[in-house]
């Protein structure tokens, strides 16, 4: 009786997230079940399926055509940093998808500046370090270029290292 209790006291609560998650308990039953007779990879599983789309002023666009880096800036993005001081870490989430660039808006810096981030895989970028307001331990916005090249999913909370160049 809990179980059918808080299911539903769940589903109200999510209905009124504004569309955000329109079928909450989508692909719950699915998950246990093998498909096409081969047994689920349980990495796939719990892993959540990326958005294909993200909402801007209320339309939905691929983060494909938001991200307008030419192949070239990219390249150069991903290129080897020349090394540099260790700022901390933070947790960066996407900011603006409509701002173009590499960059992280971060209370780790307290003036713009170049520098490198750096994912806990290995993966590093070359960004422009915008400051923002707030404790060092607060969370920083990073662009949508910069998550792509670090192949970062687009809701990811990812811990960042970040080094100043």
């Amino acid at each position: 009786m809990t179980r059918i209790i808080f299911a539903t006291a769940l589903a109200l609560t999510l209905s009124a997230c504004g569309g955000q998650f329109s079928n909450p308990f989508e692909g719950l039953g699915a998950q246990n079940e093998p498909s096409a007779g081969k047994p689920l990879d349980g990495a796939d599983a719990a892993r959540p399926k990326e958005p294909s789309v993200v909402e801007v002023g209320g339309t939905g666009q691929s983060a494909a055509s938001l991200d307008k880096t030419t192949e070239a800036e990219k390249k150069a993005a991903t290129a080897a940093p020349a090394g540099g001081a260790v700022l901390g870490t933070t947790v960066a989430s996407l900011g603006d998808p409509t701002e173009q660039g590499f960059w992280l808006r971060t209370p780790l810096v307290s003036a713009e500046a170049q520098g490198s981030v750096k994912t806990q895989g290995g993966a590093v970028v070359q960004v422009k370090l915008i400051p923002i307001d707030g404790p060092p331990s607060a969370g920083s916005r990073i662009s949508l270029a910069a998550m792509r090249a670090l192949n970062i999913g687009l809701t990811e909370l990812a811990t960042l290292t970040v080094s100043r160049s």
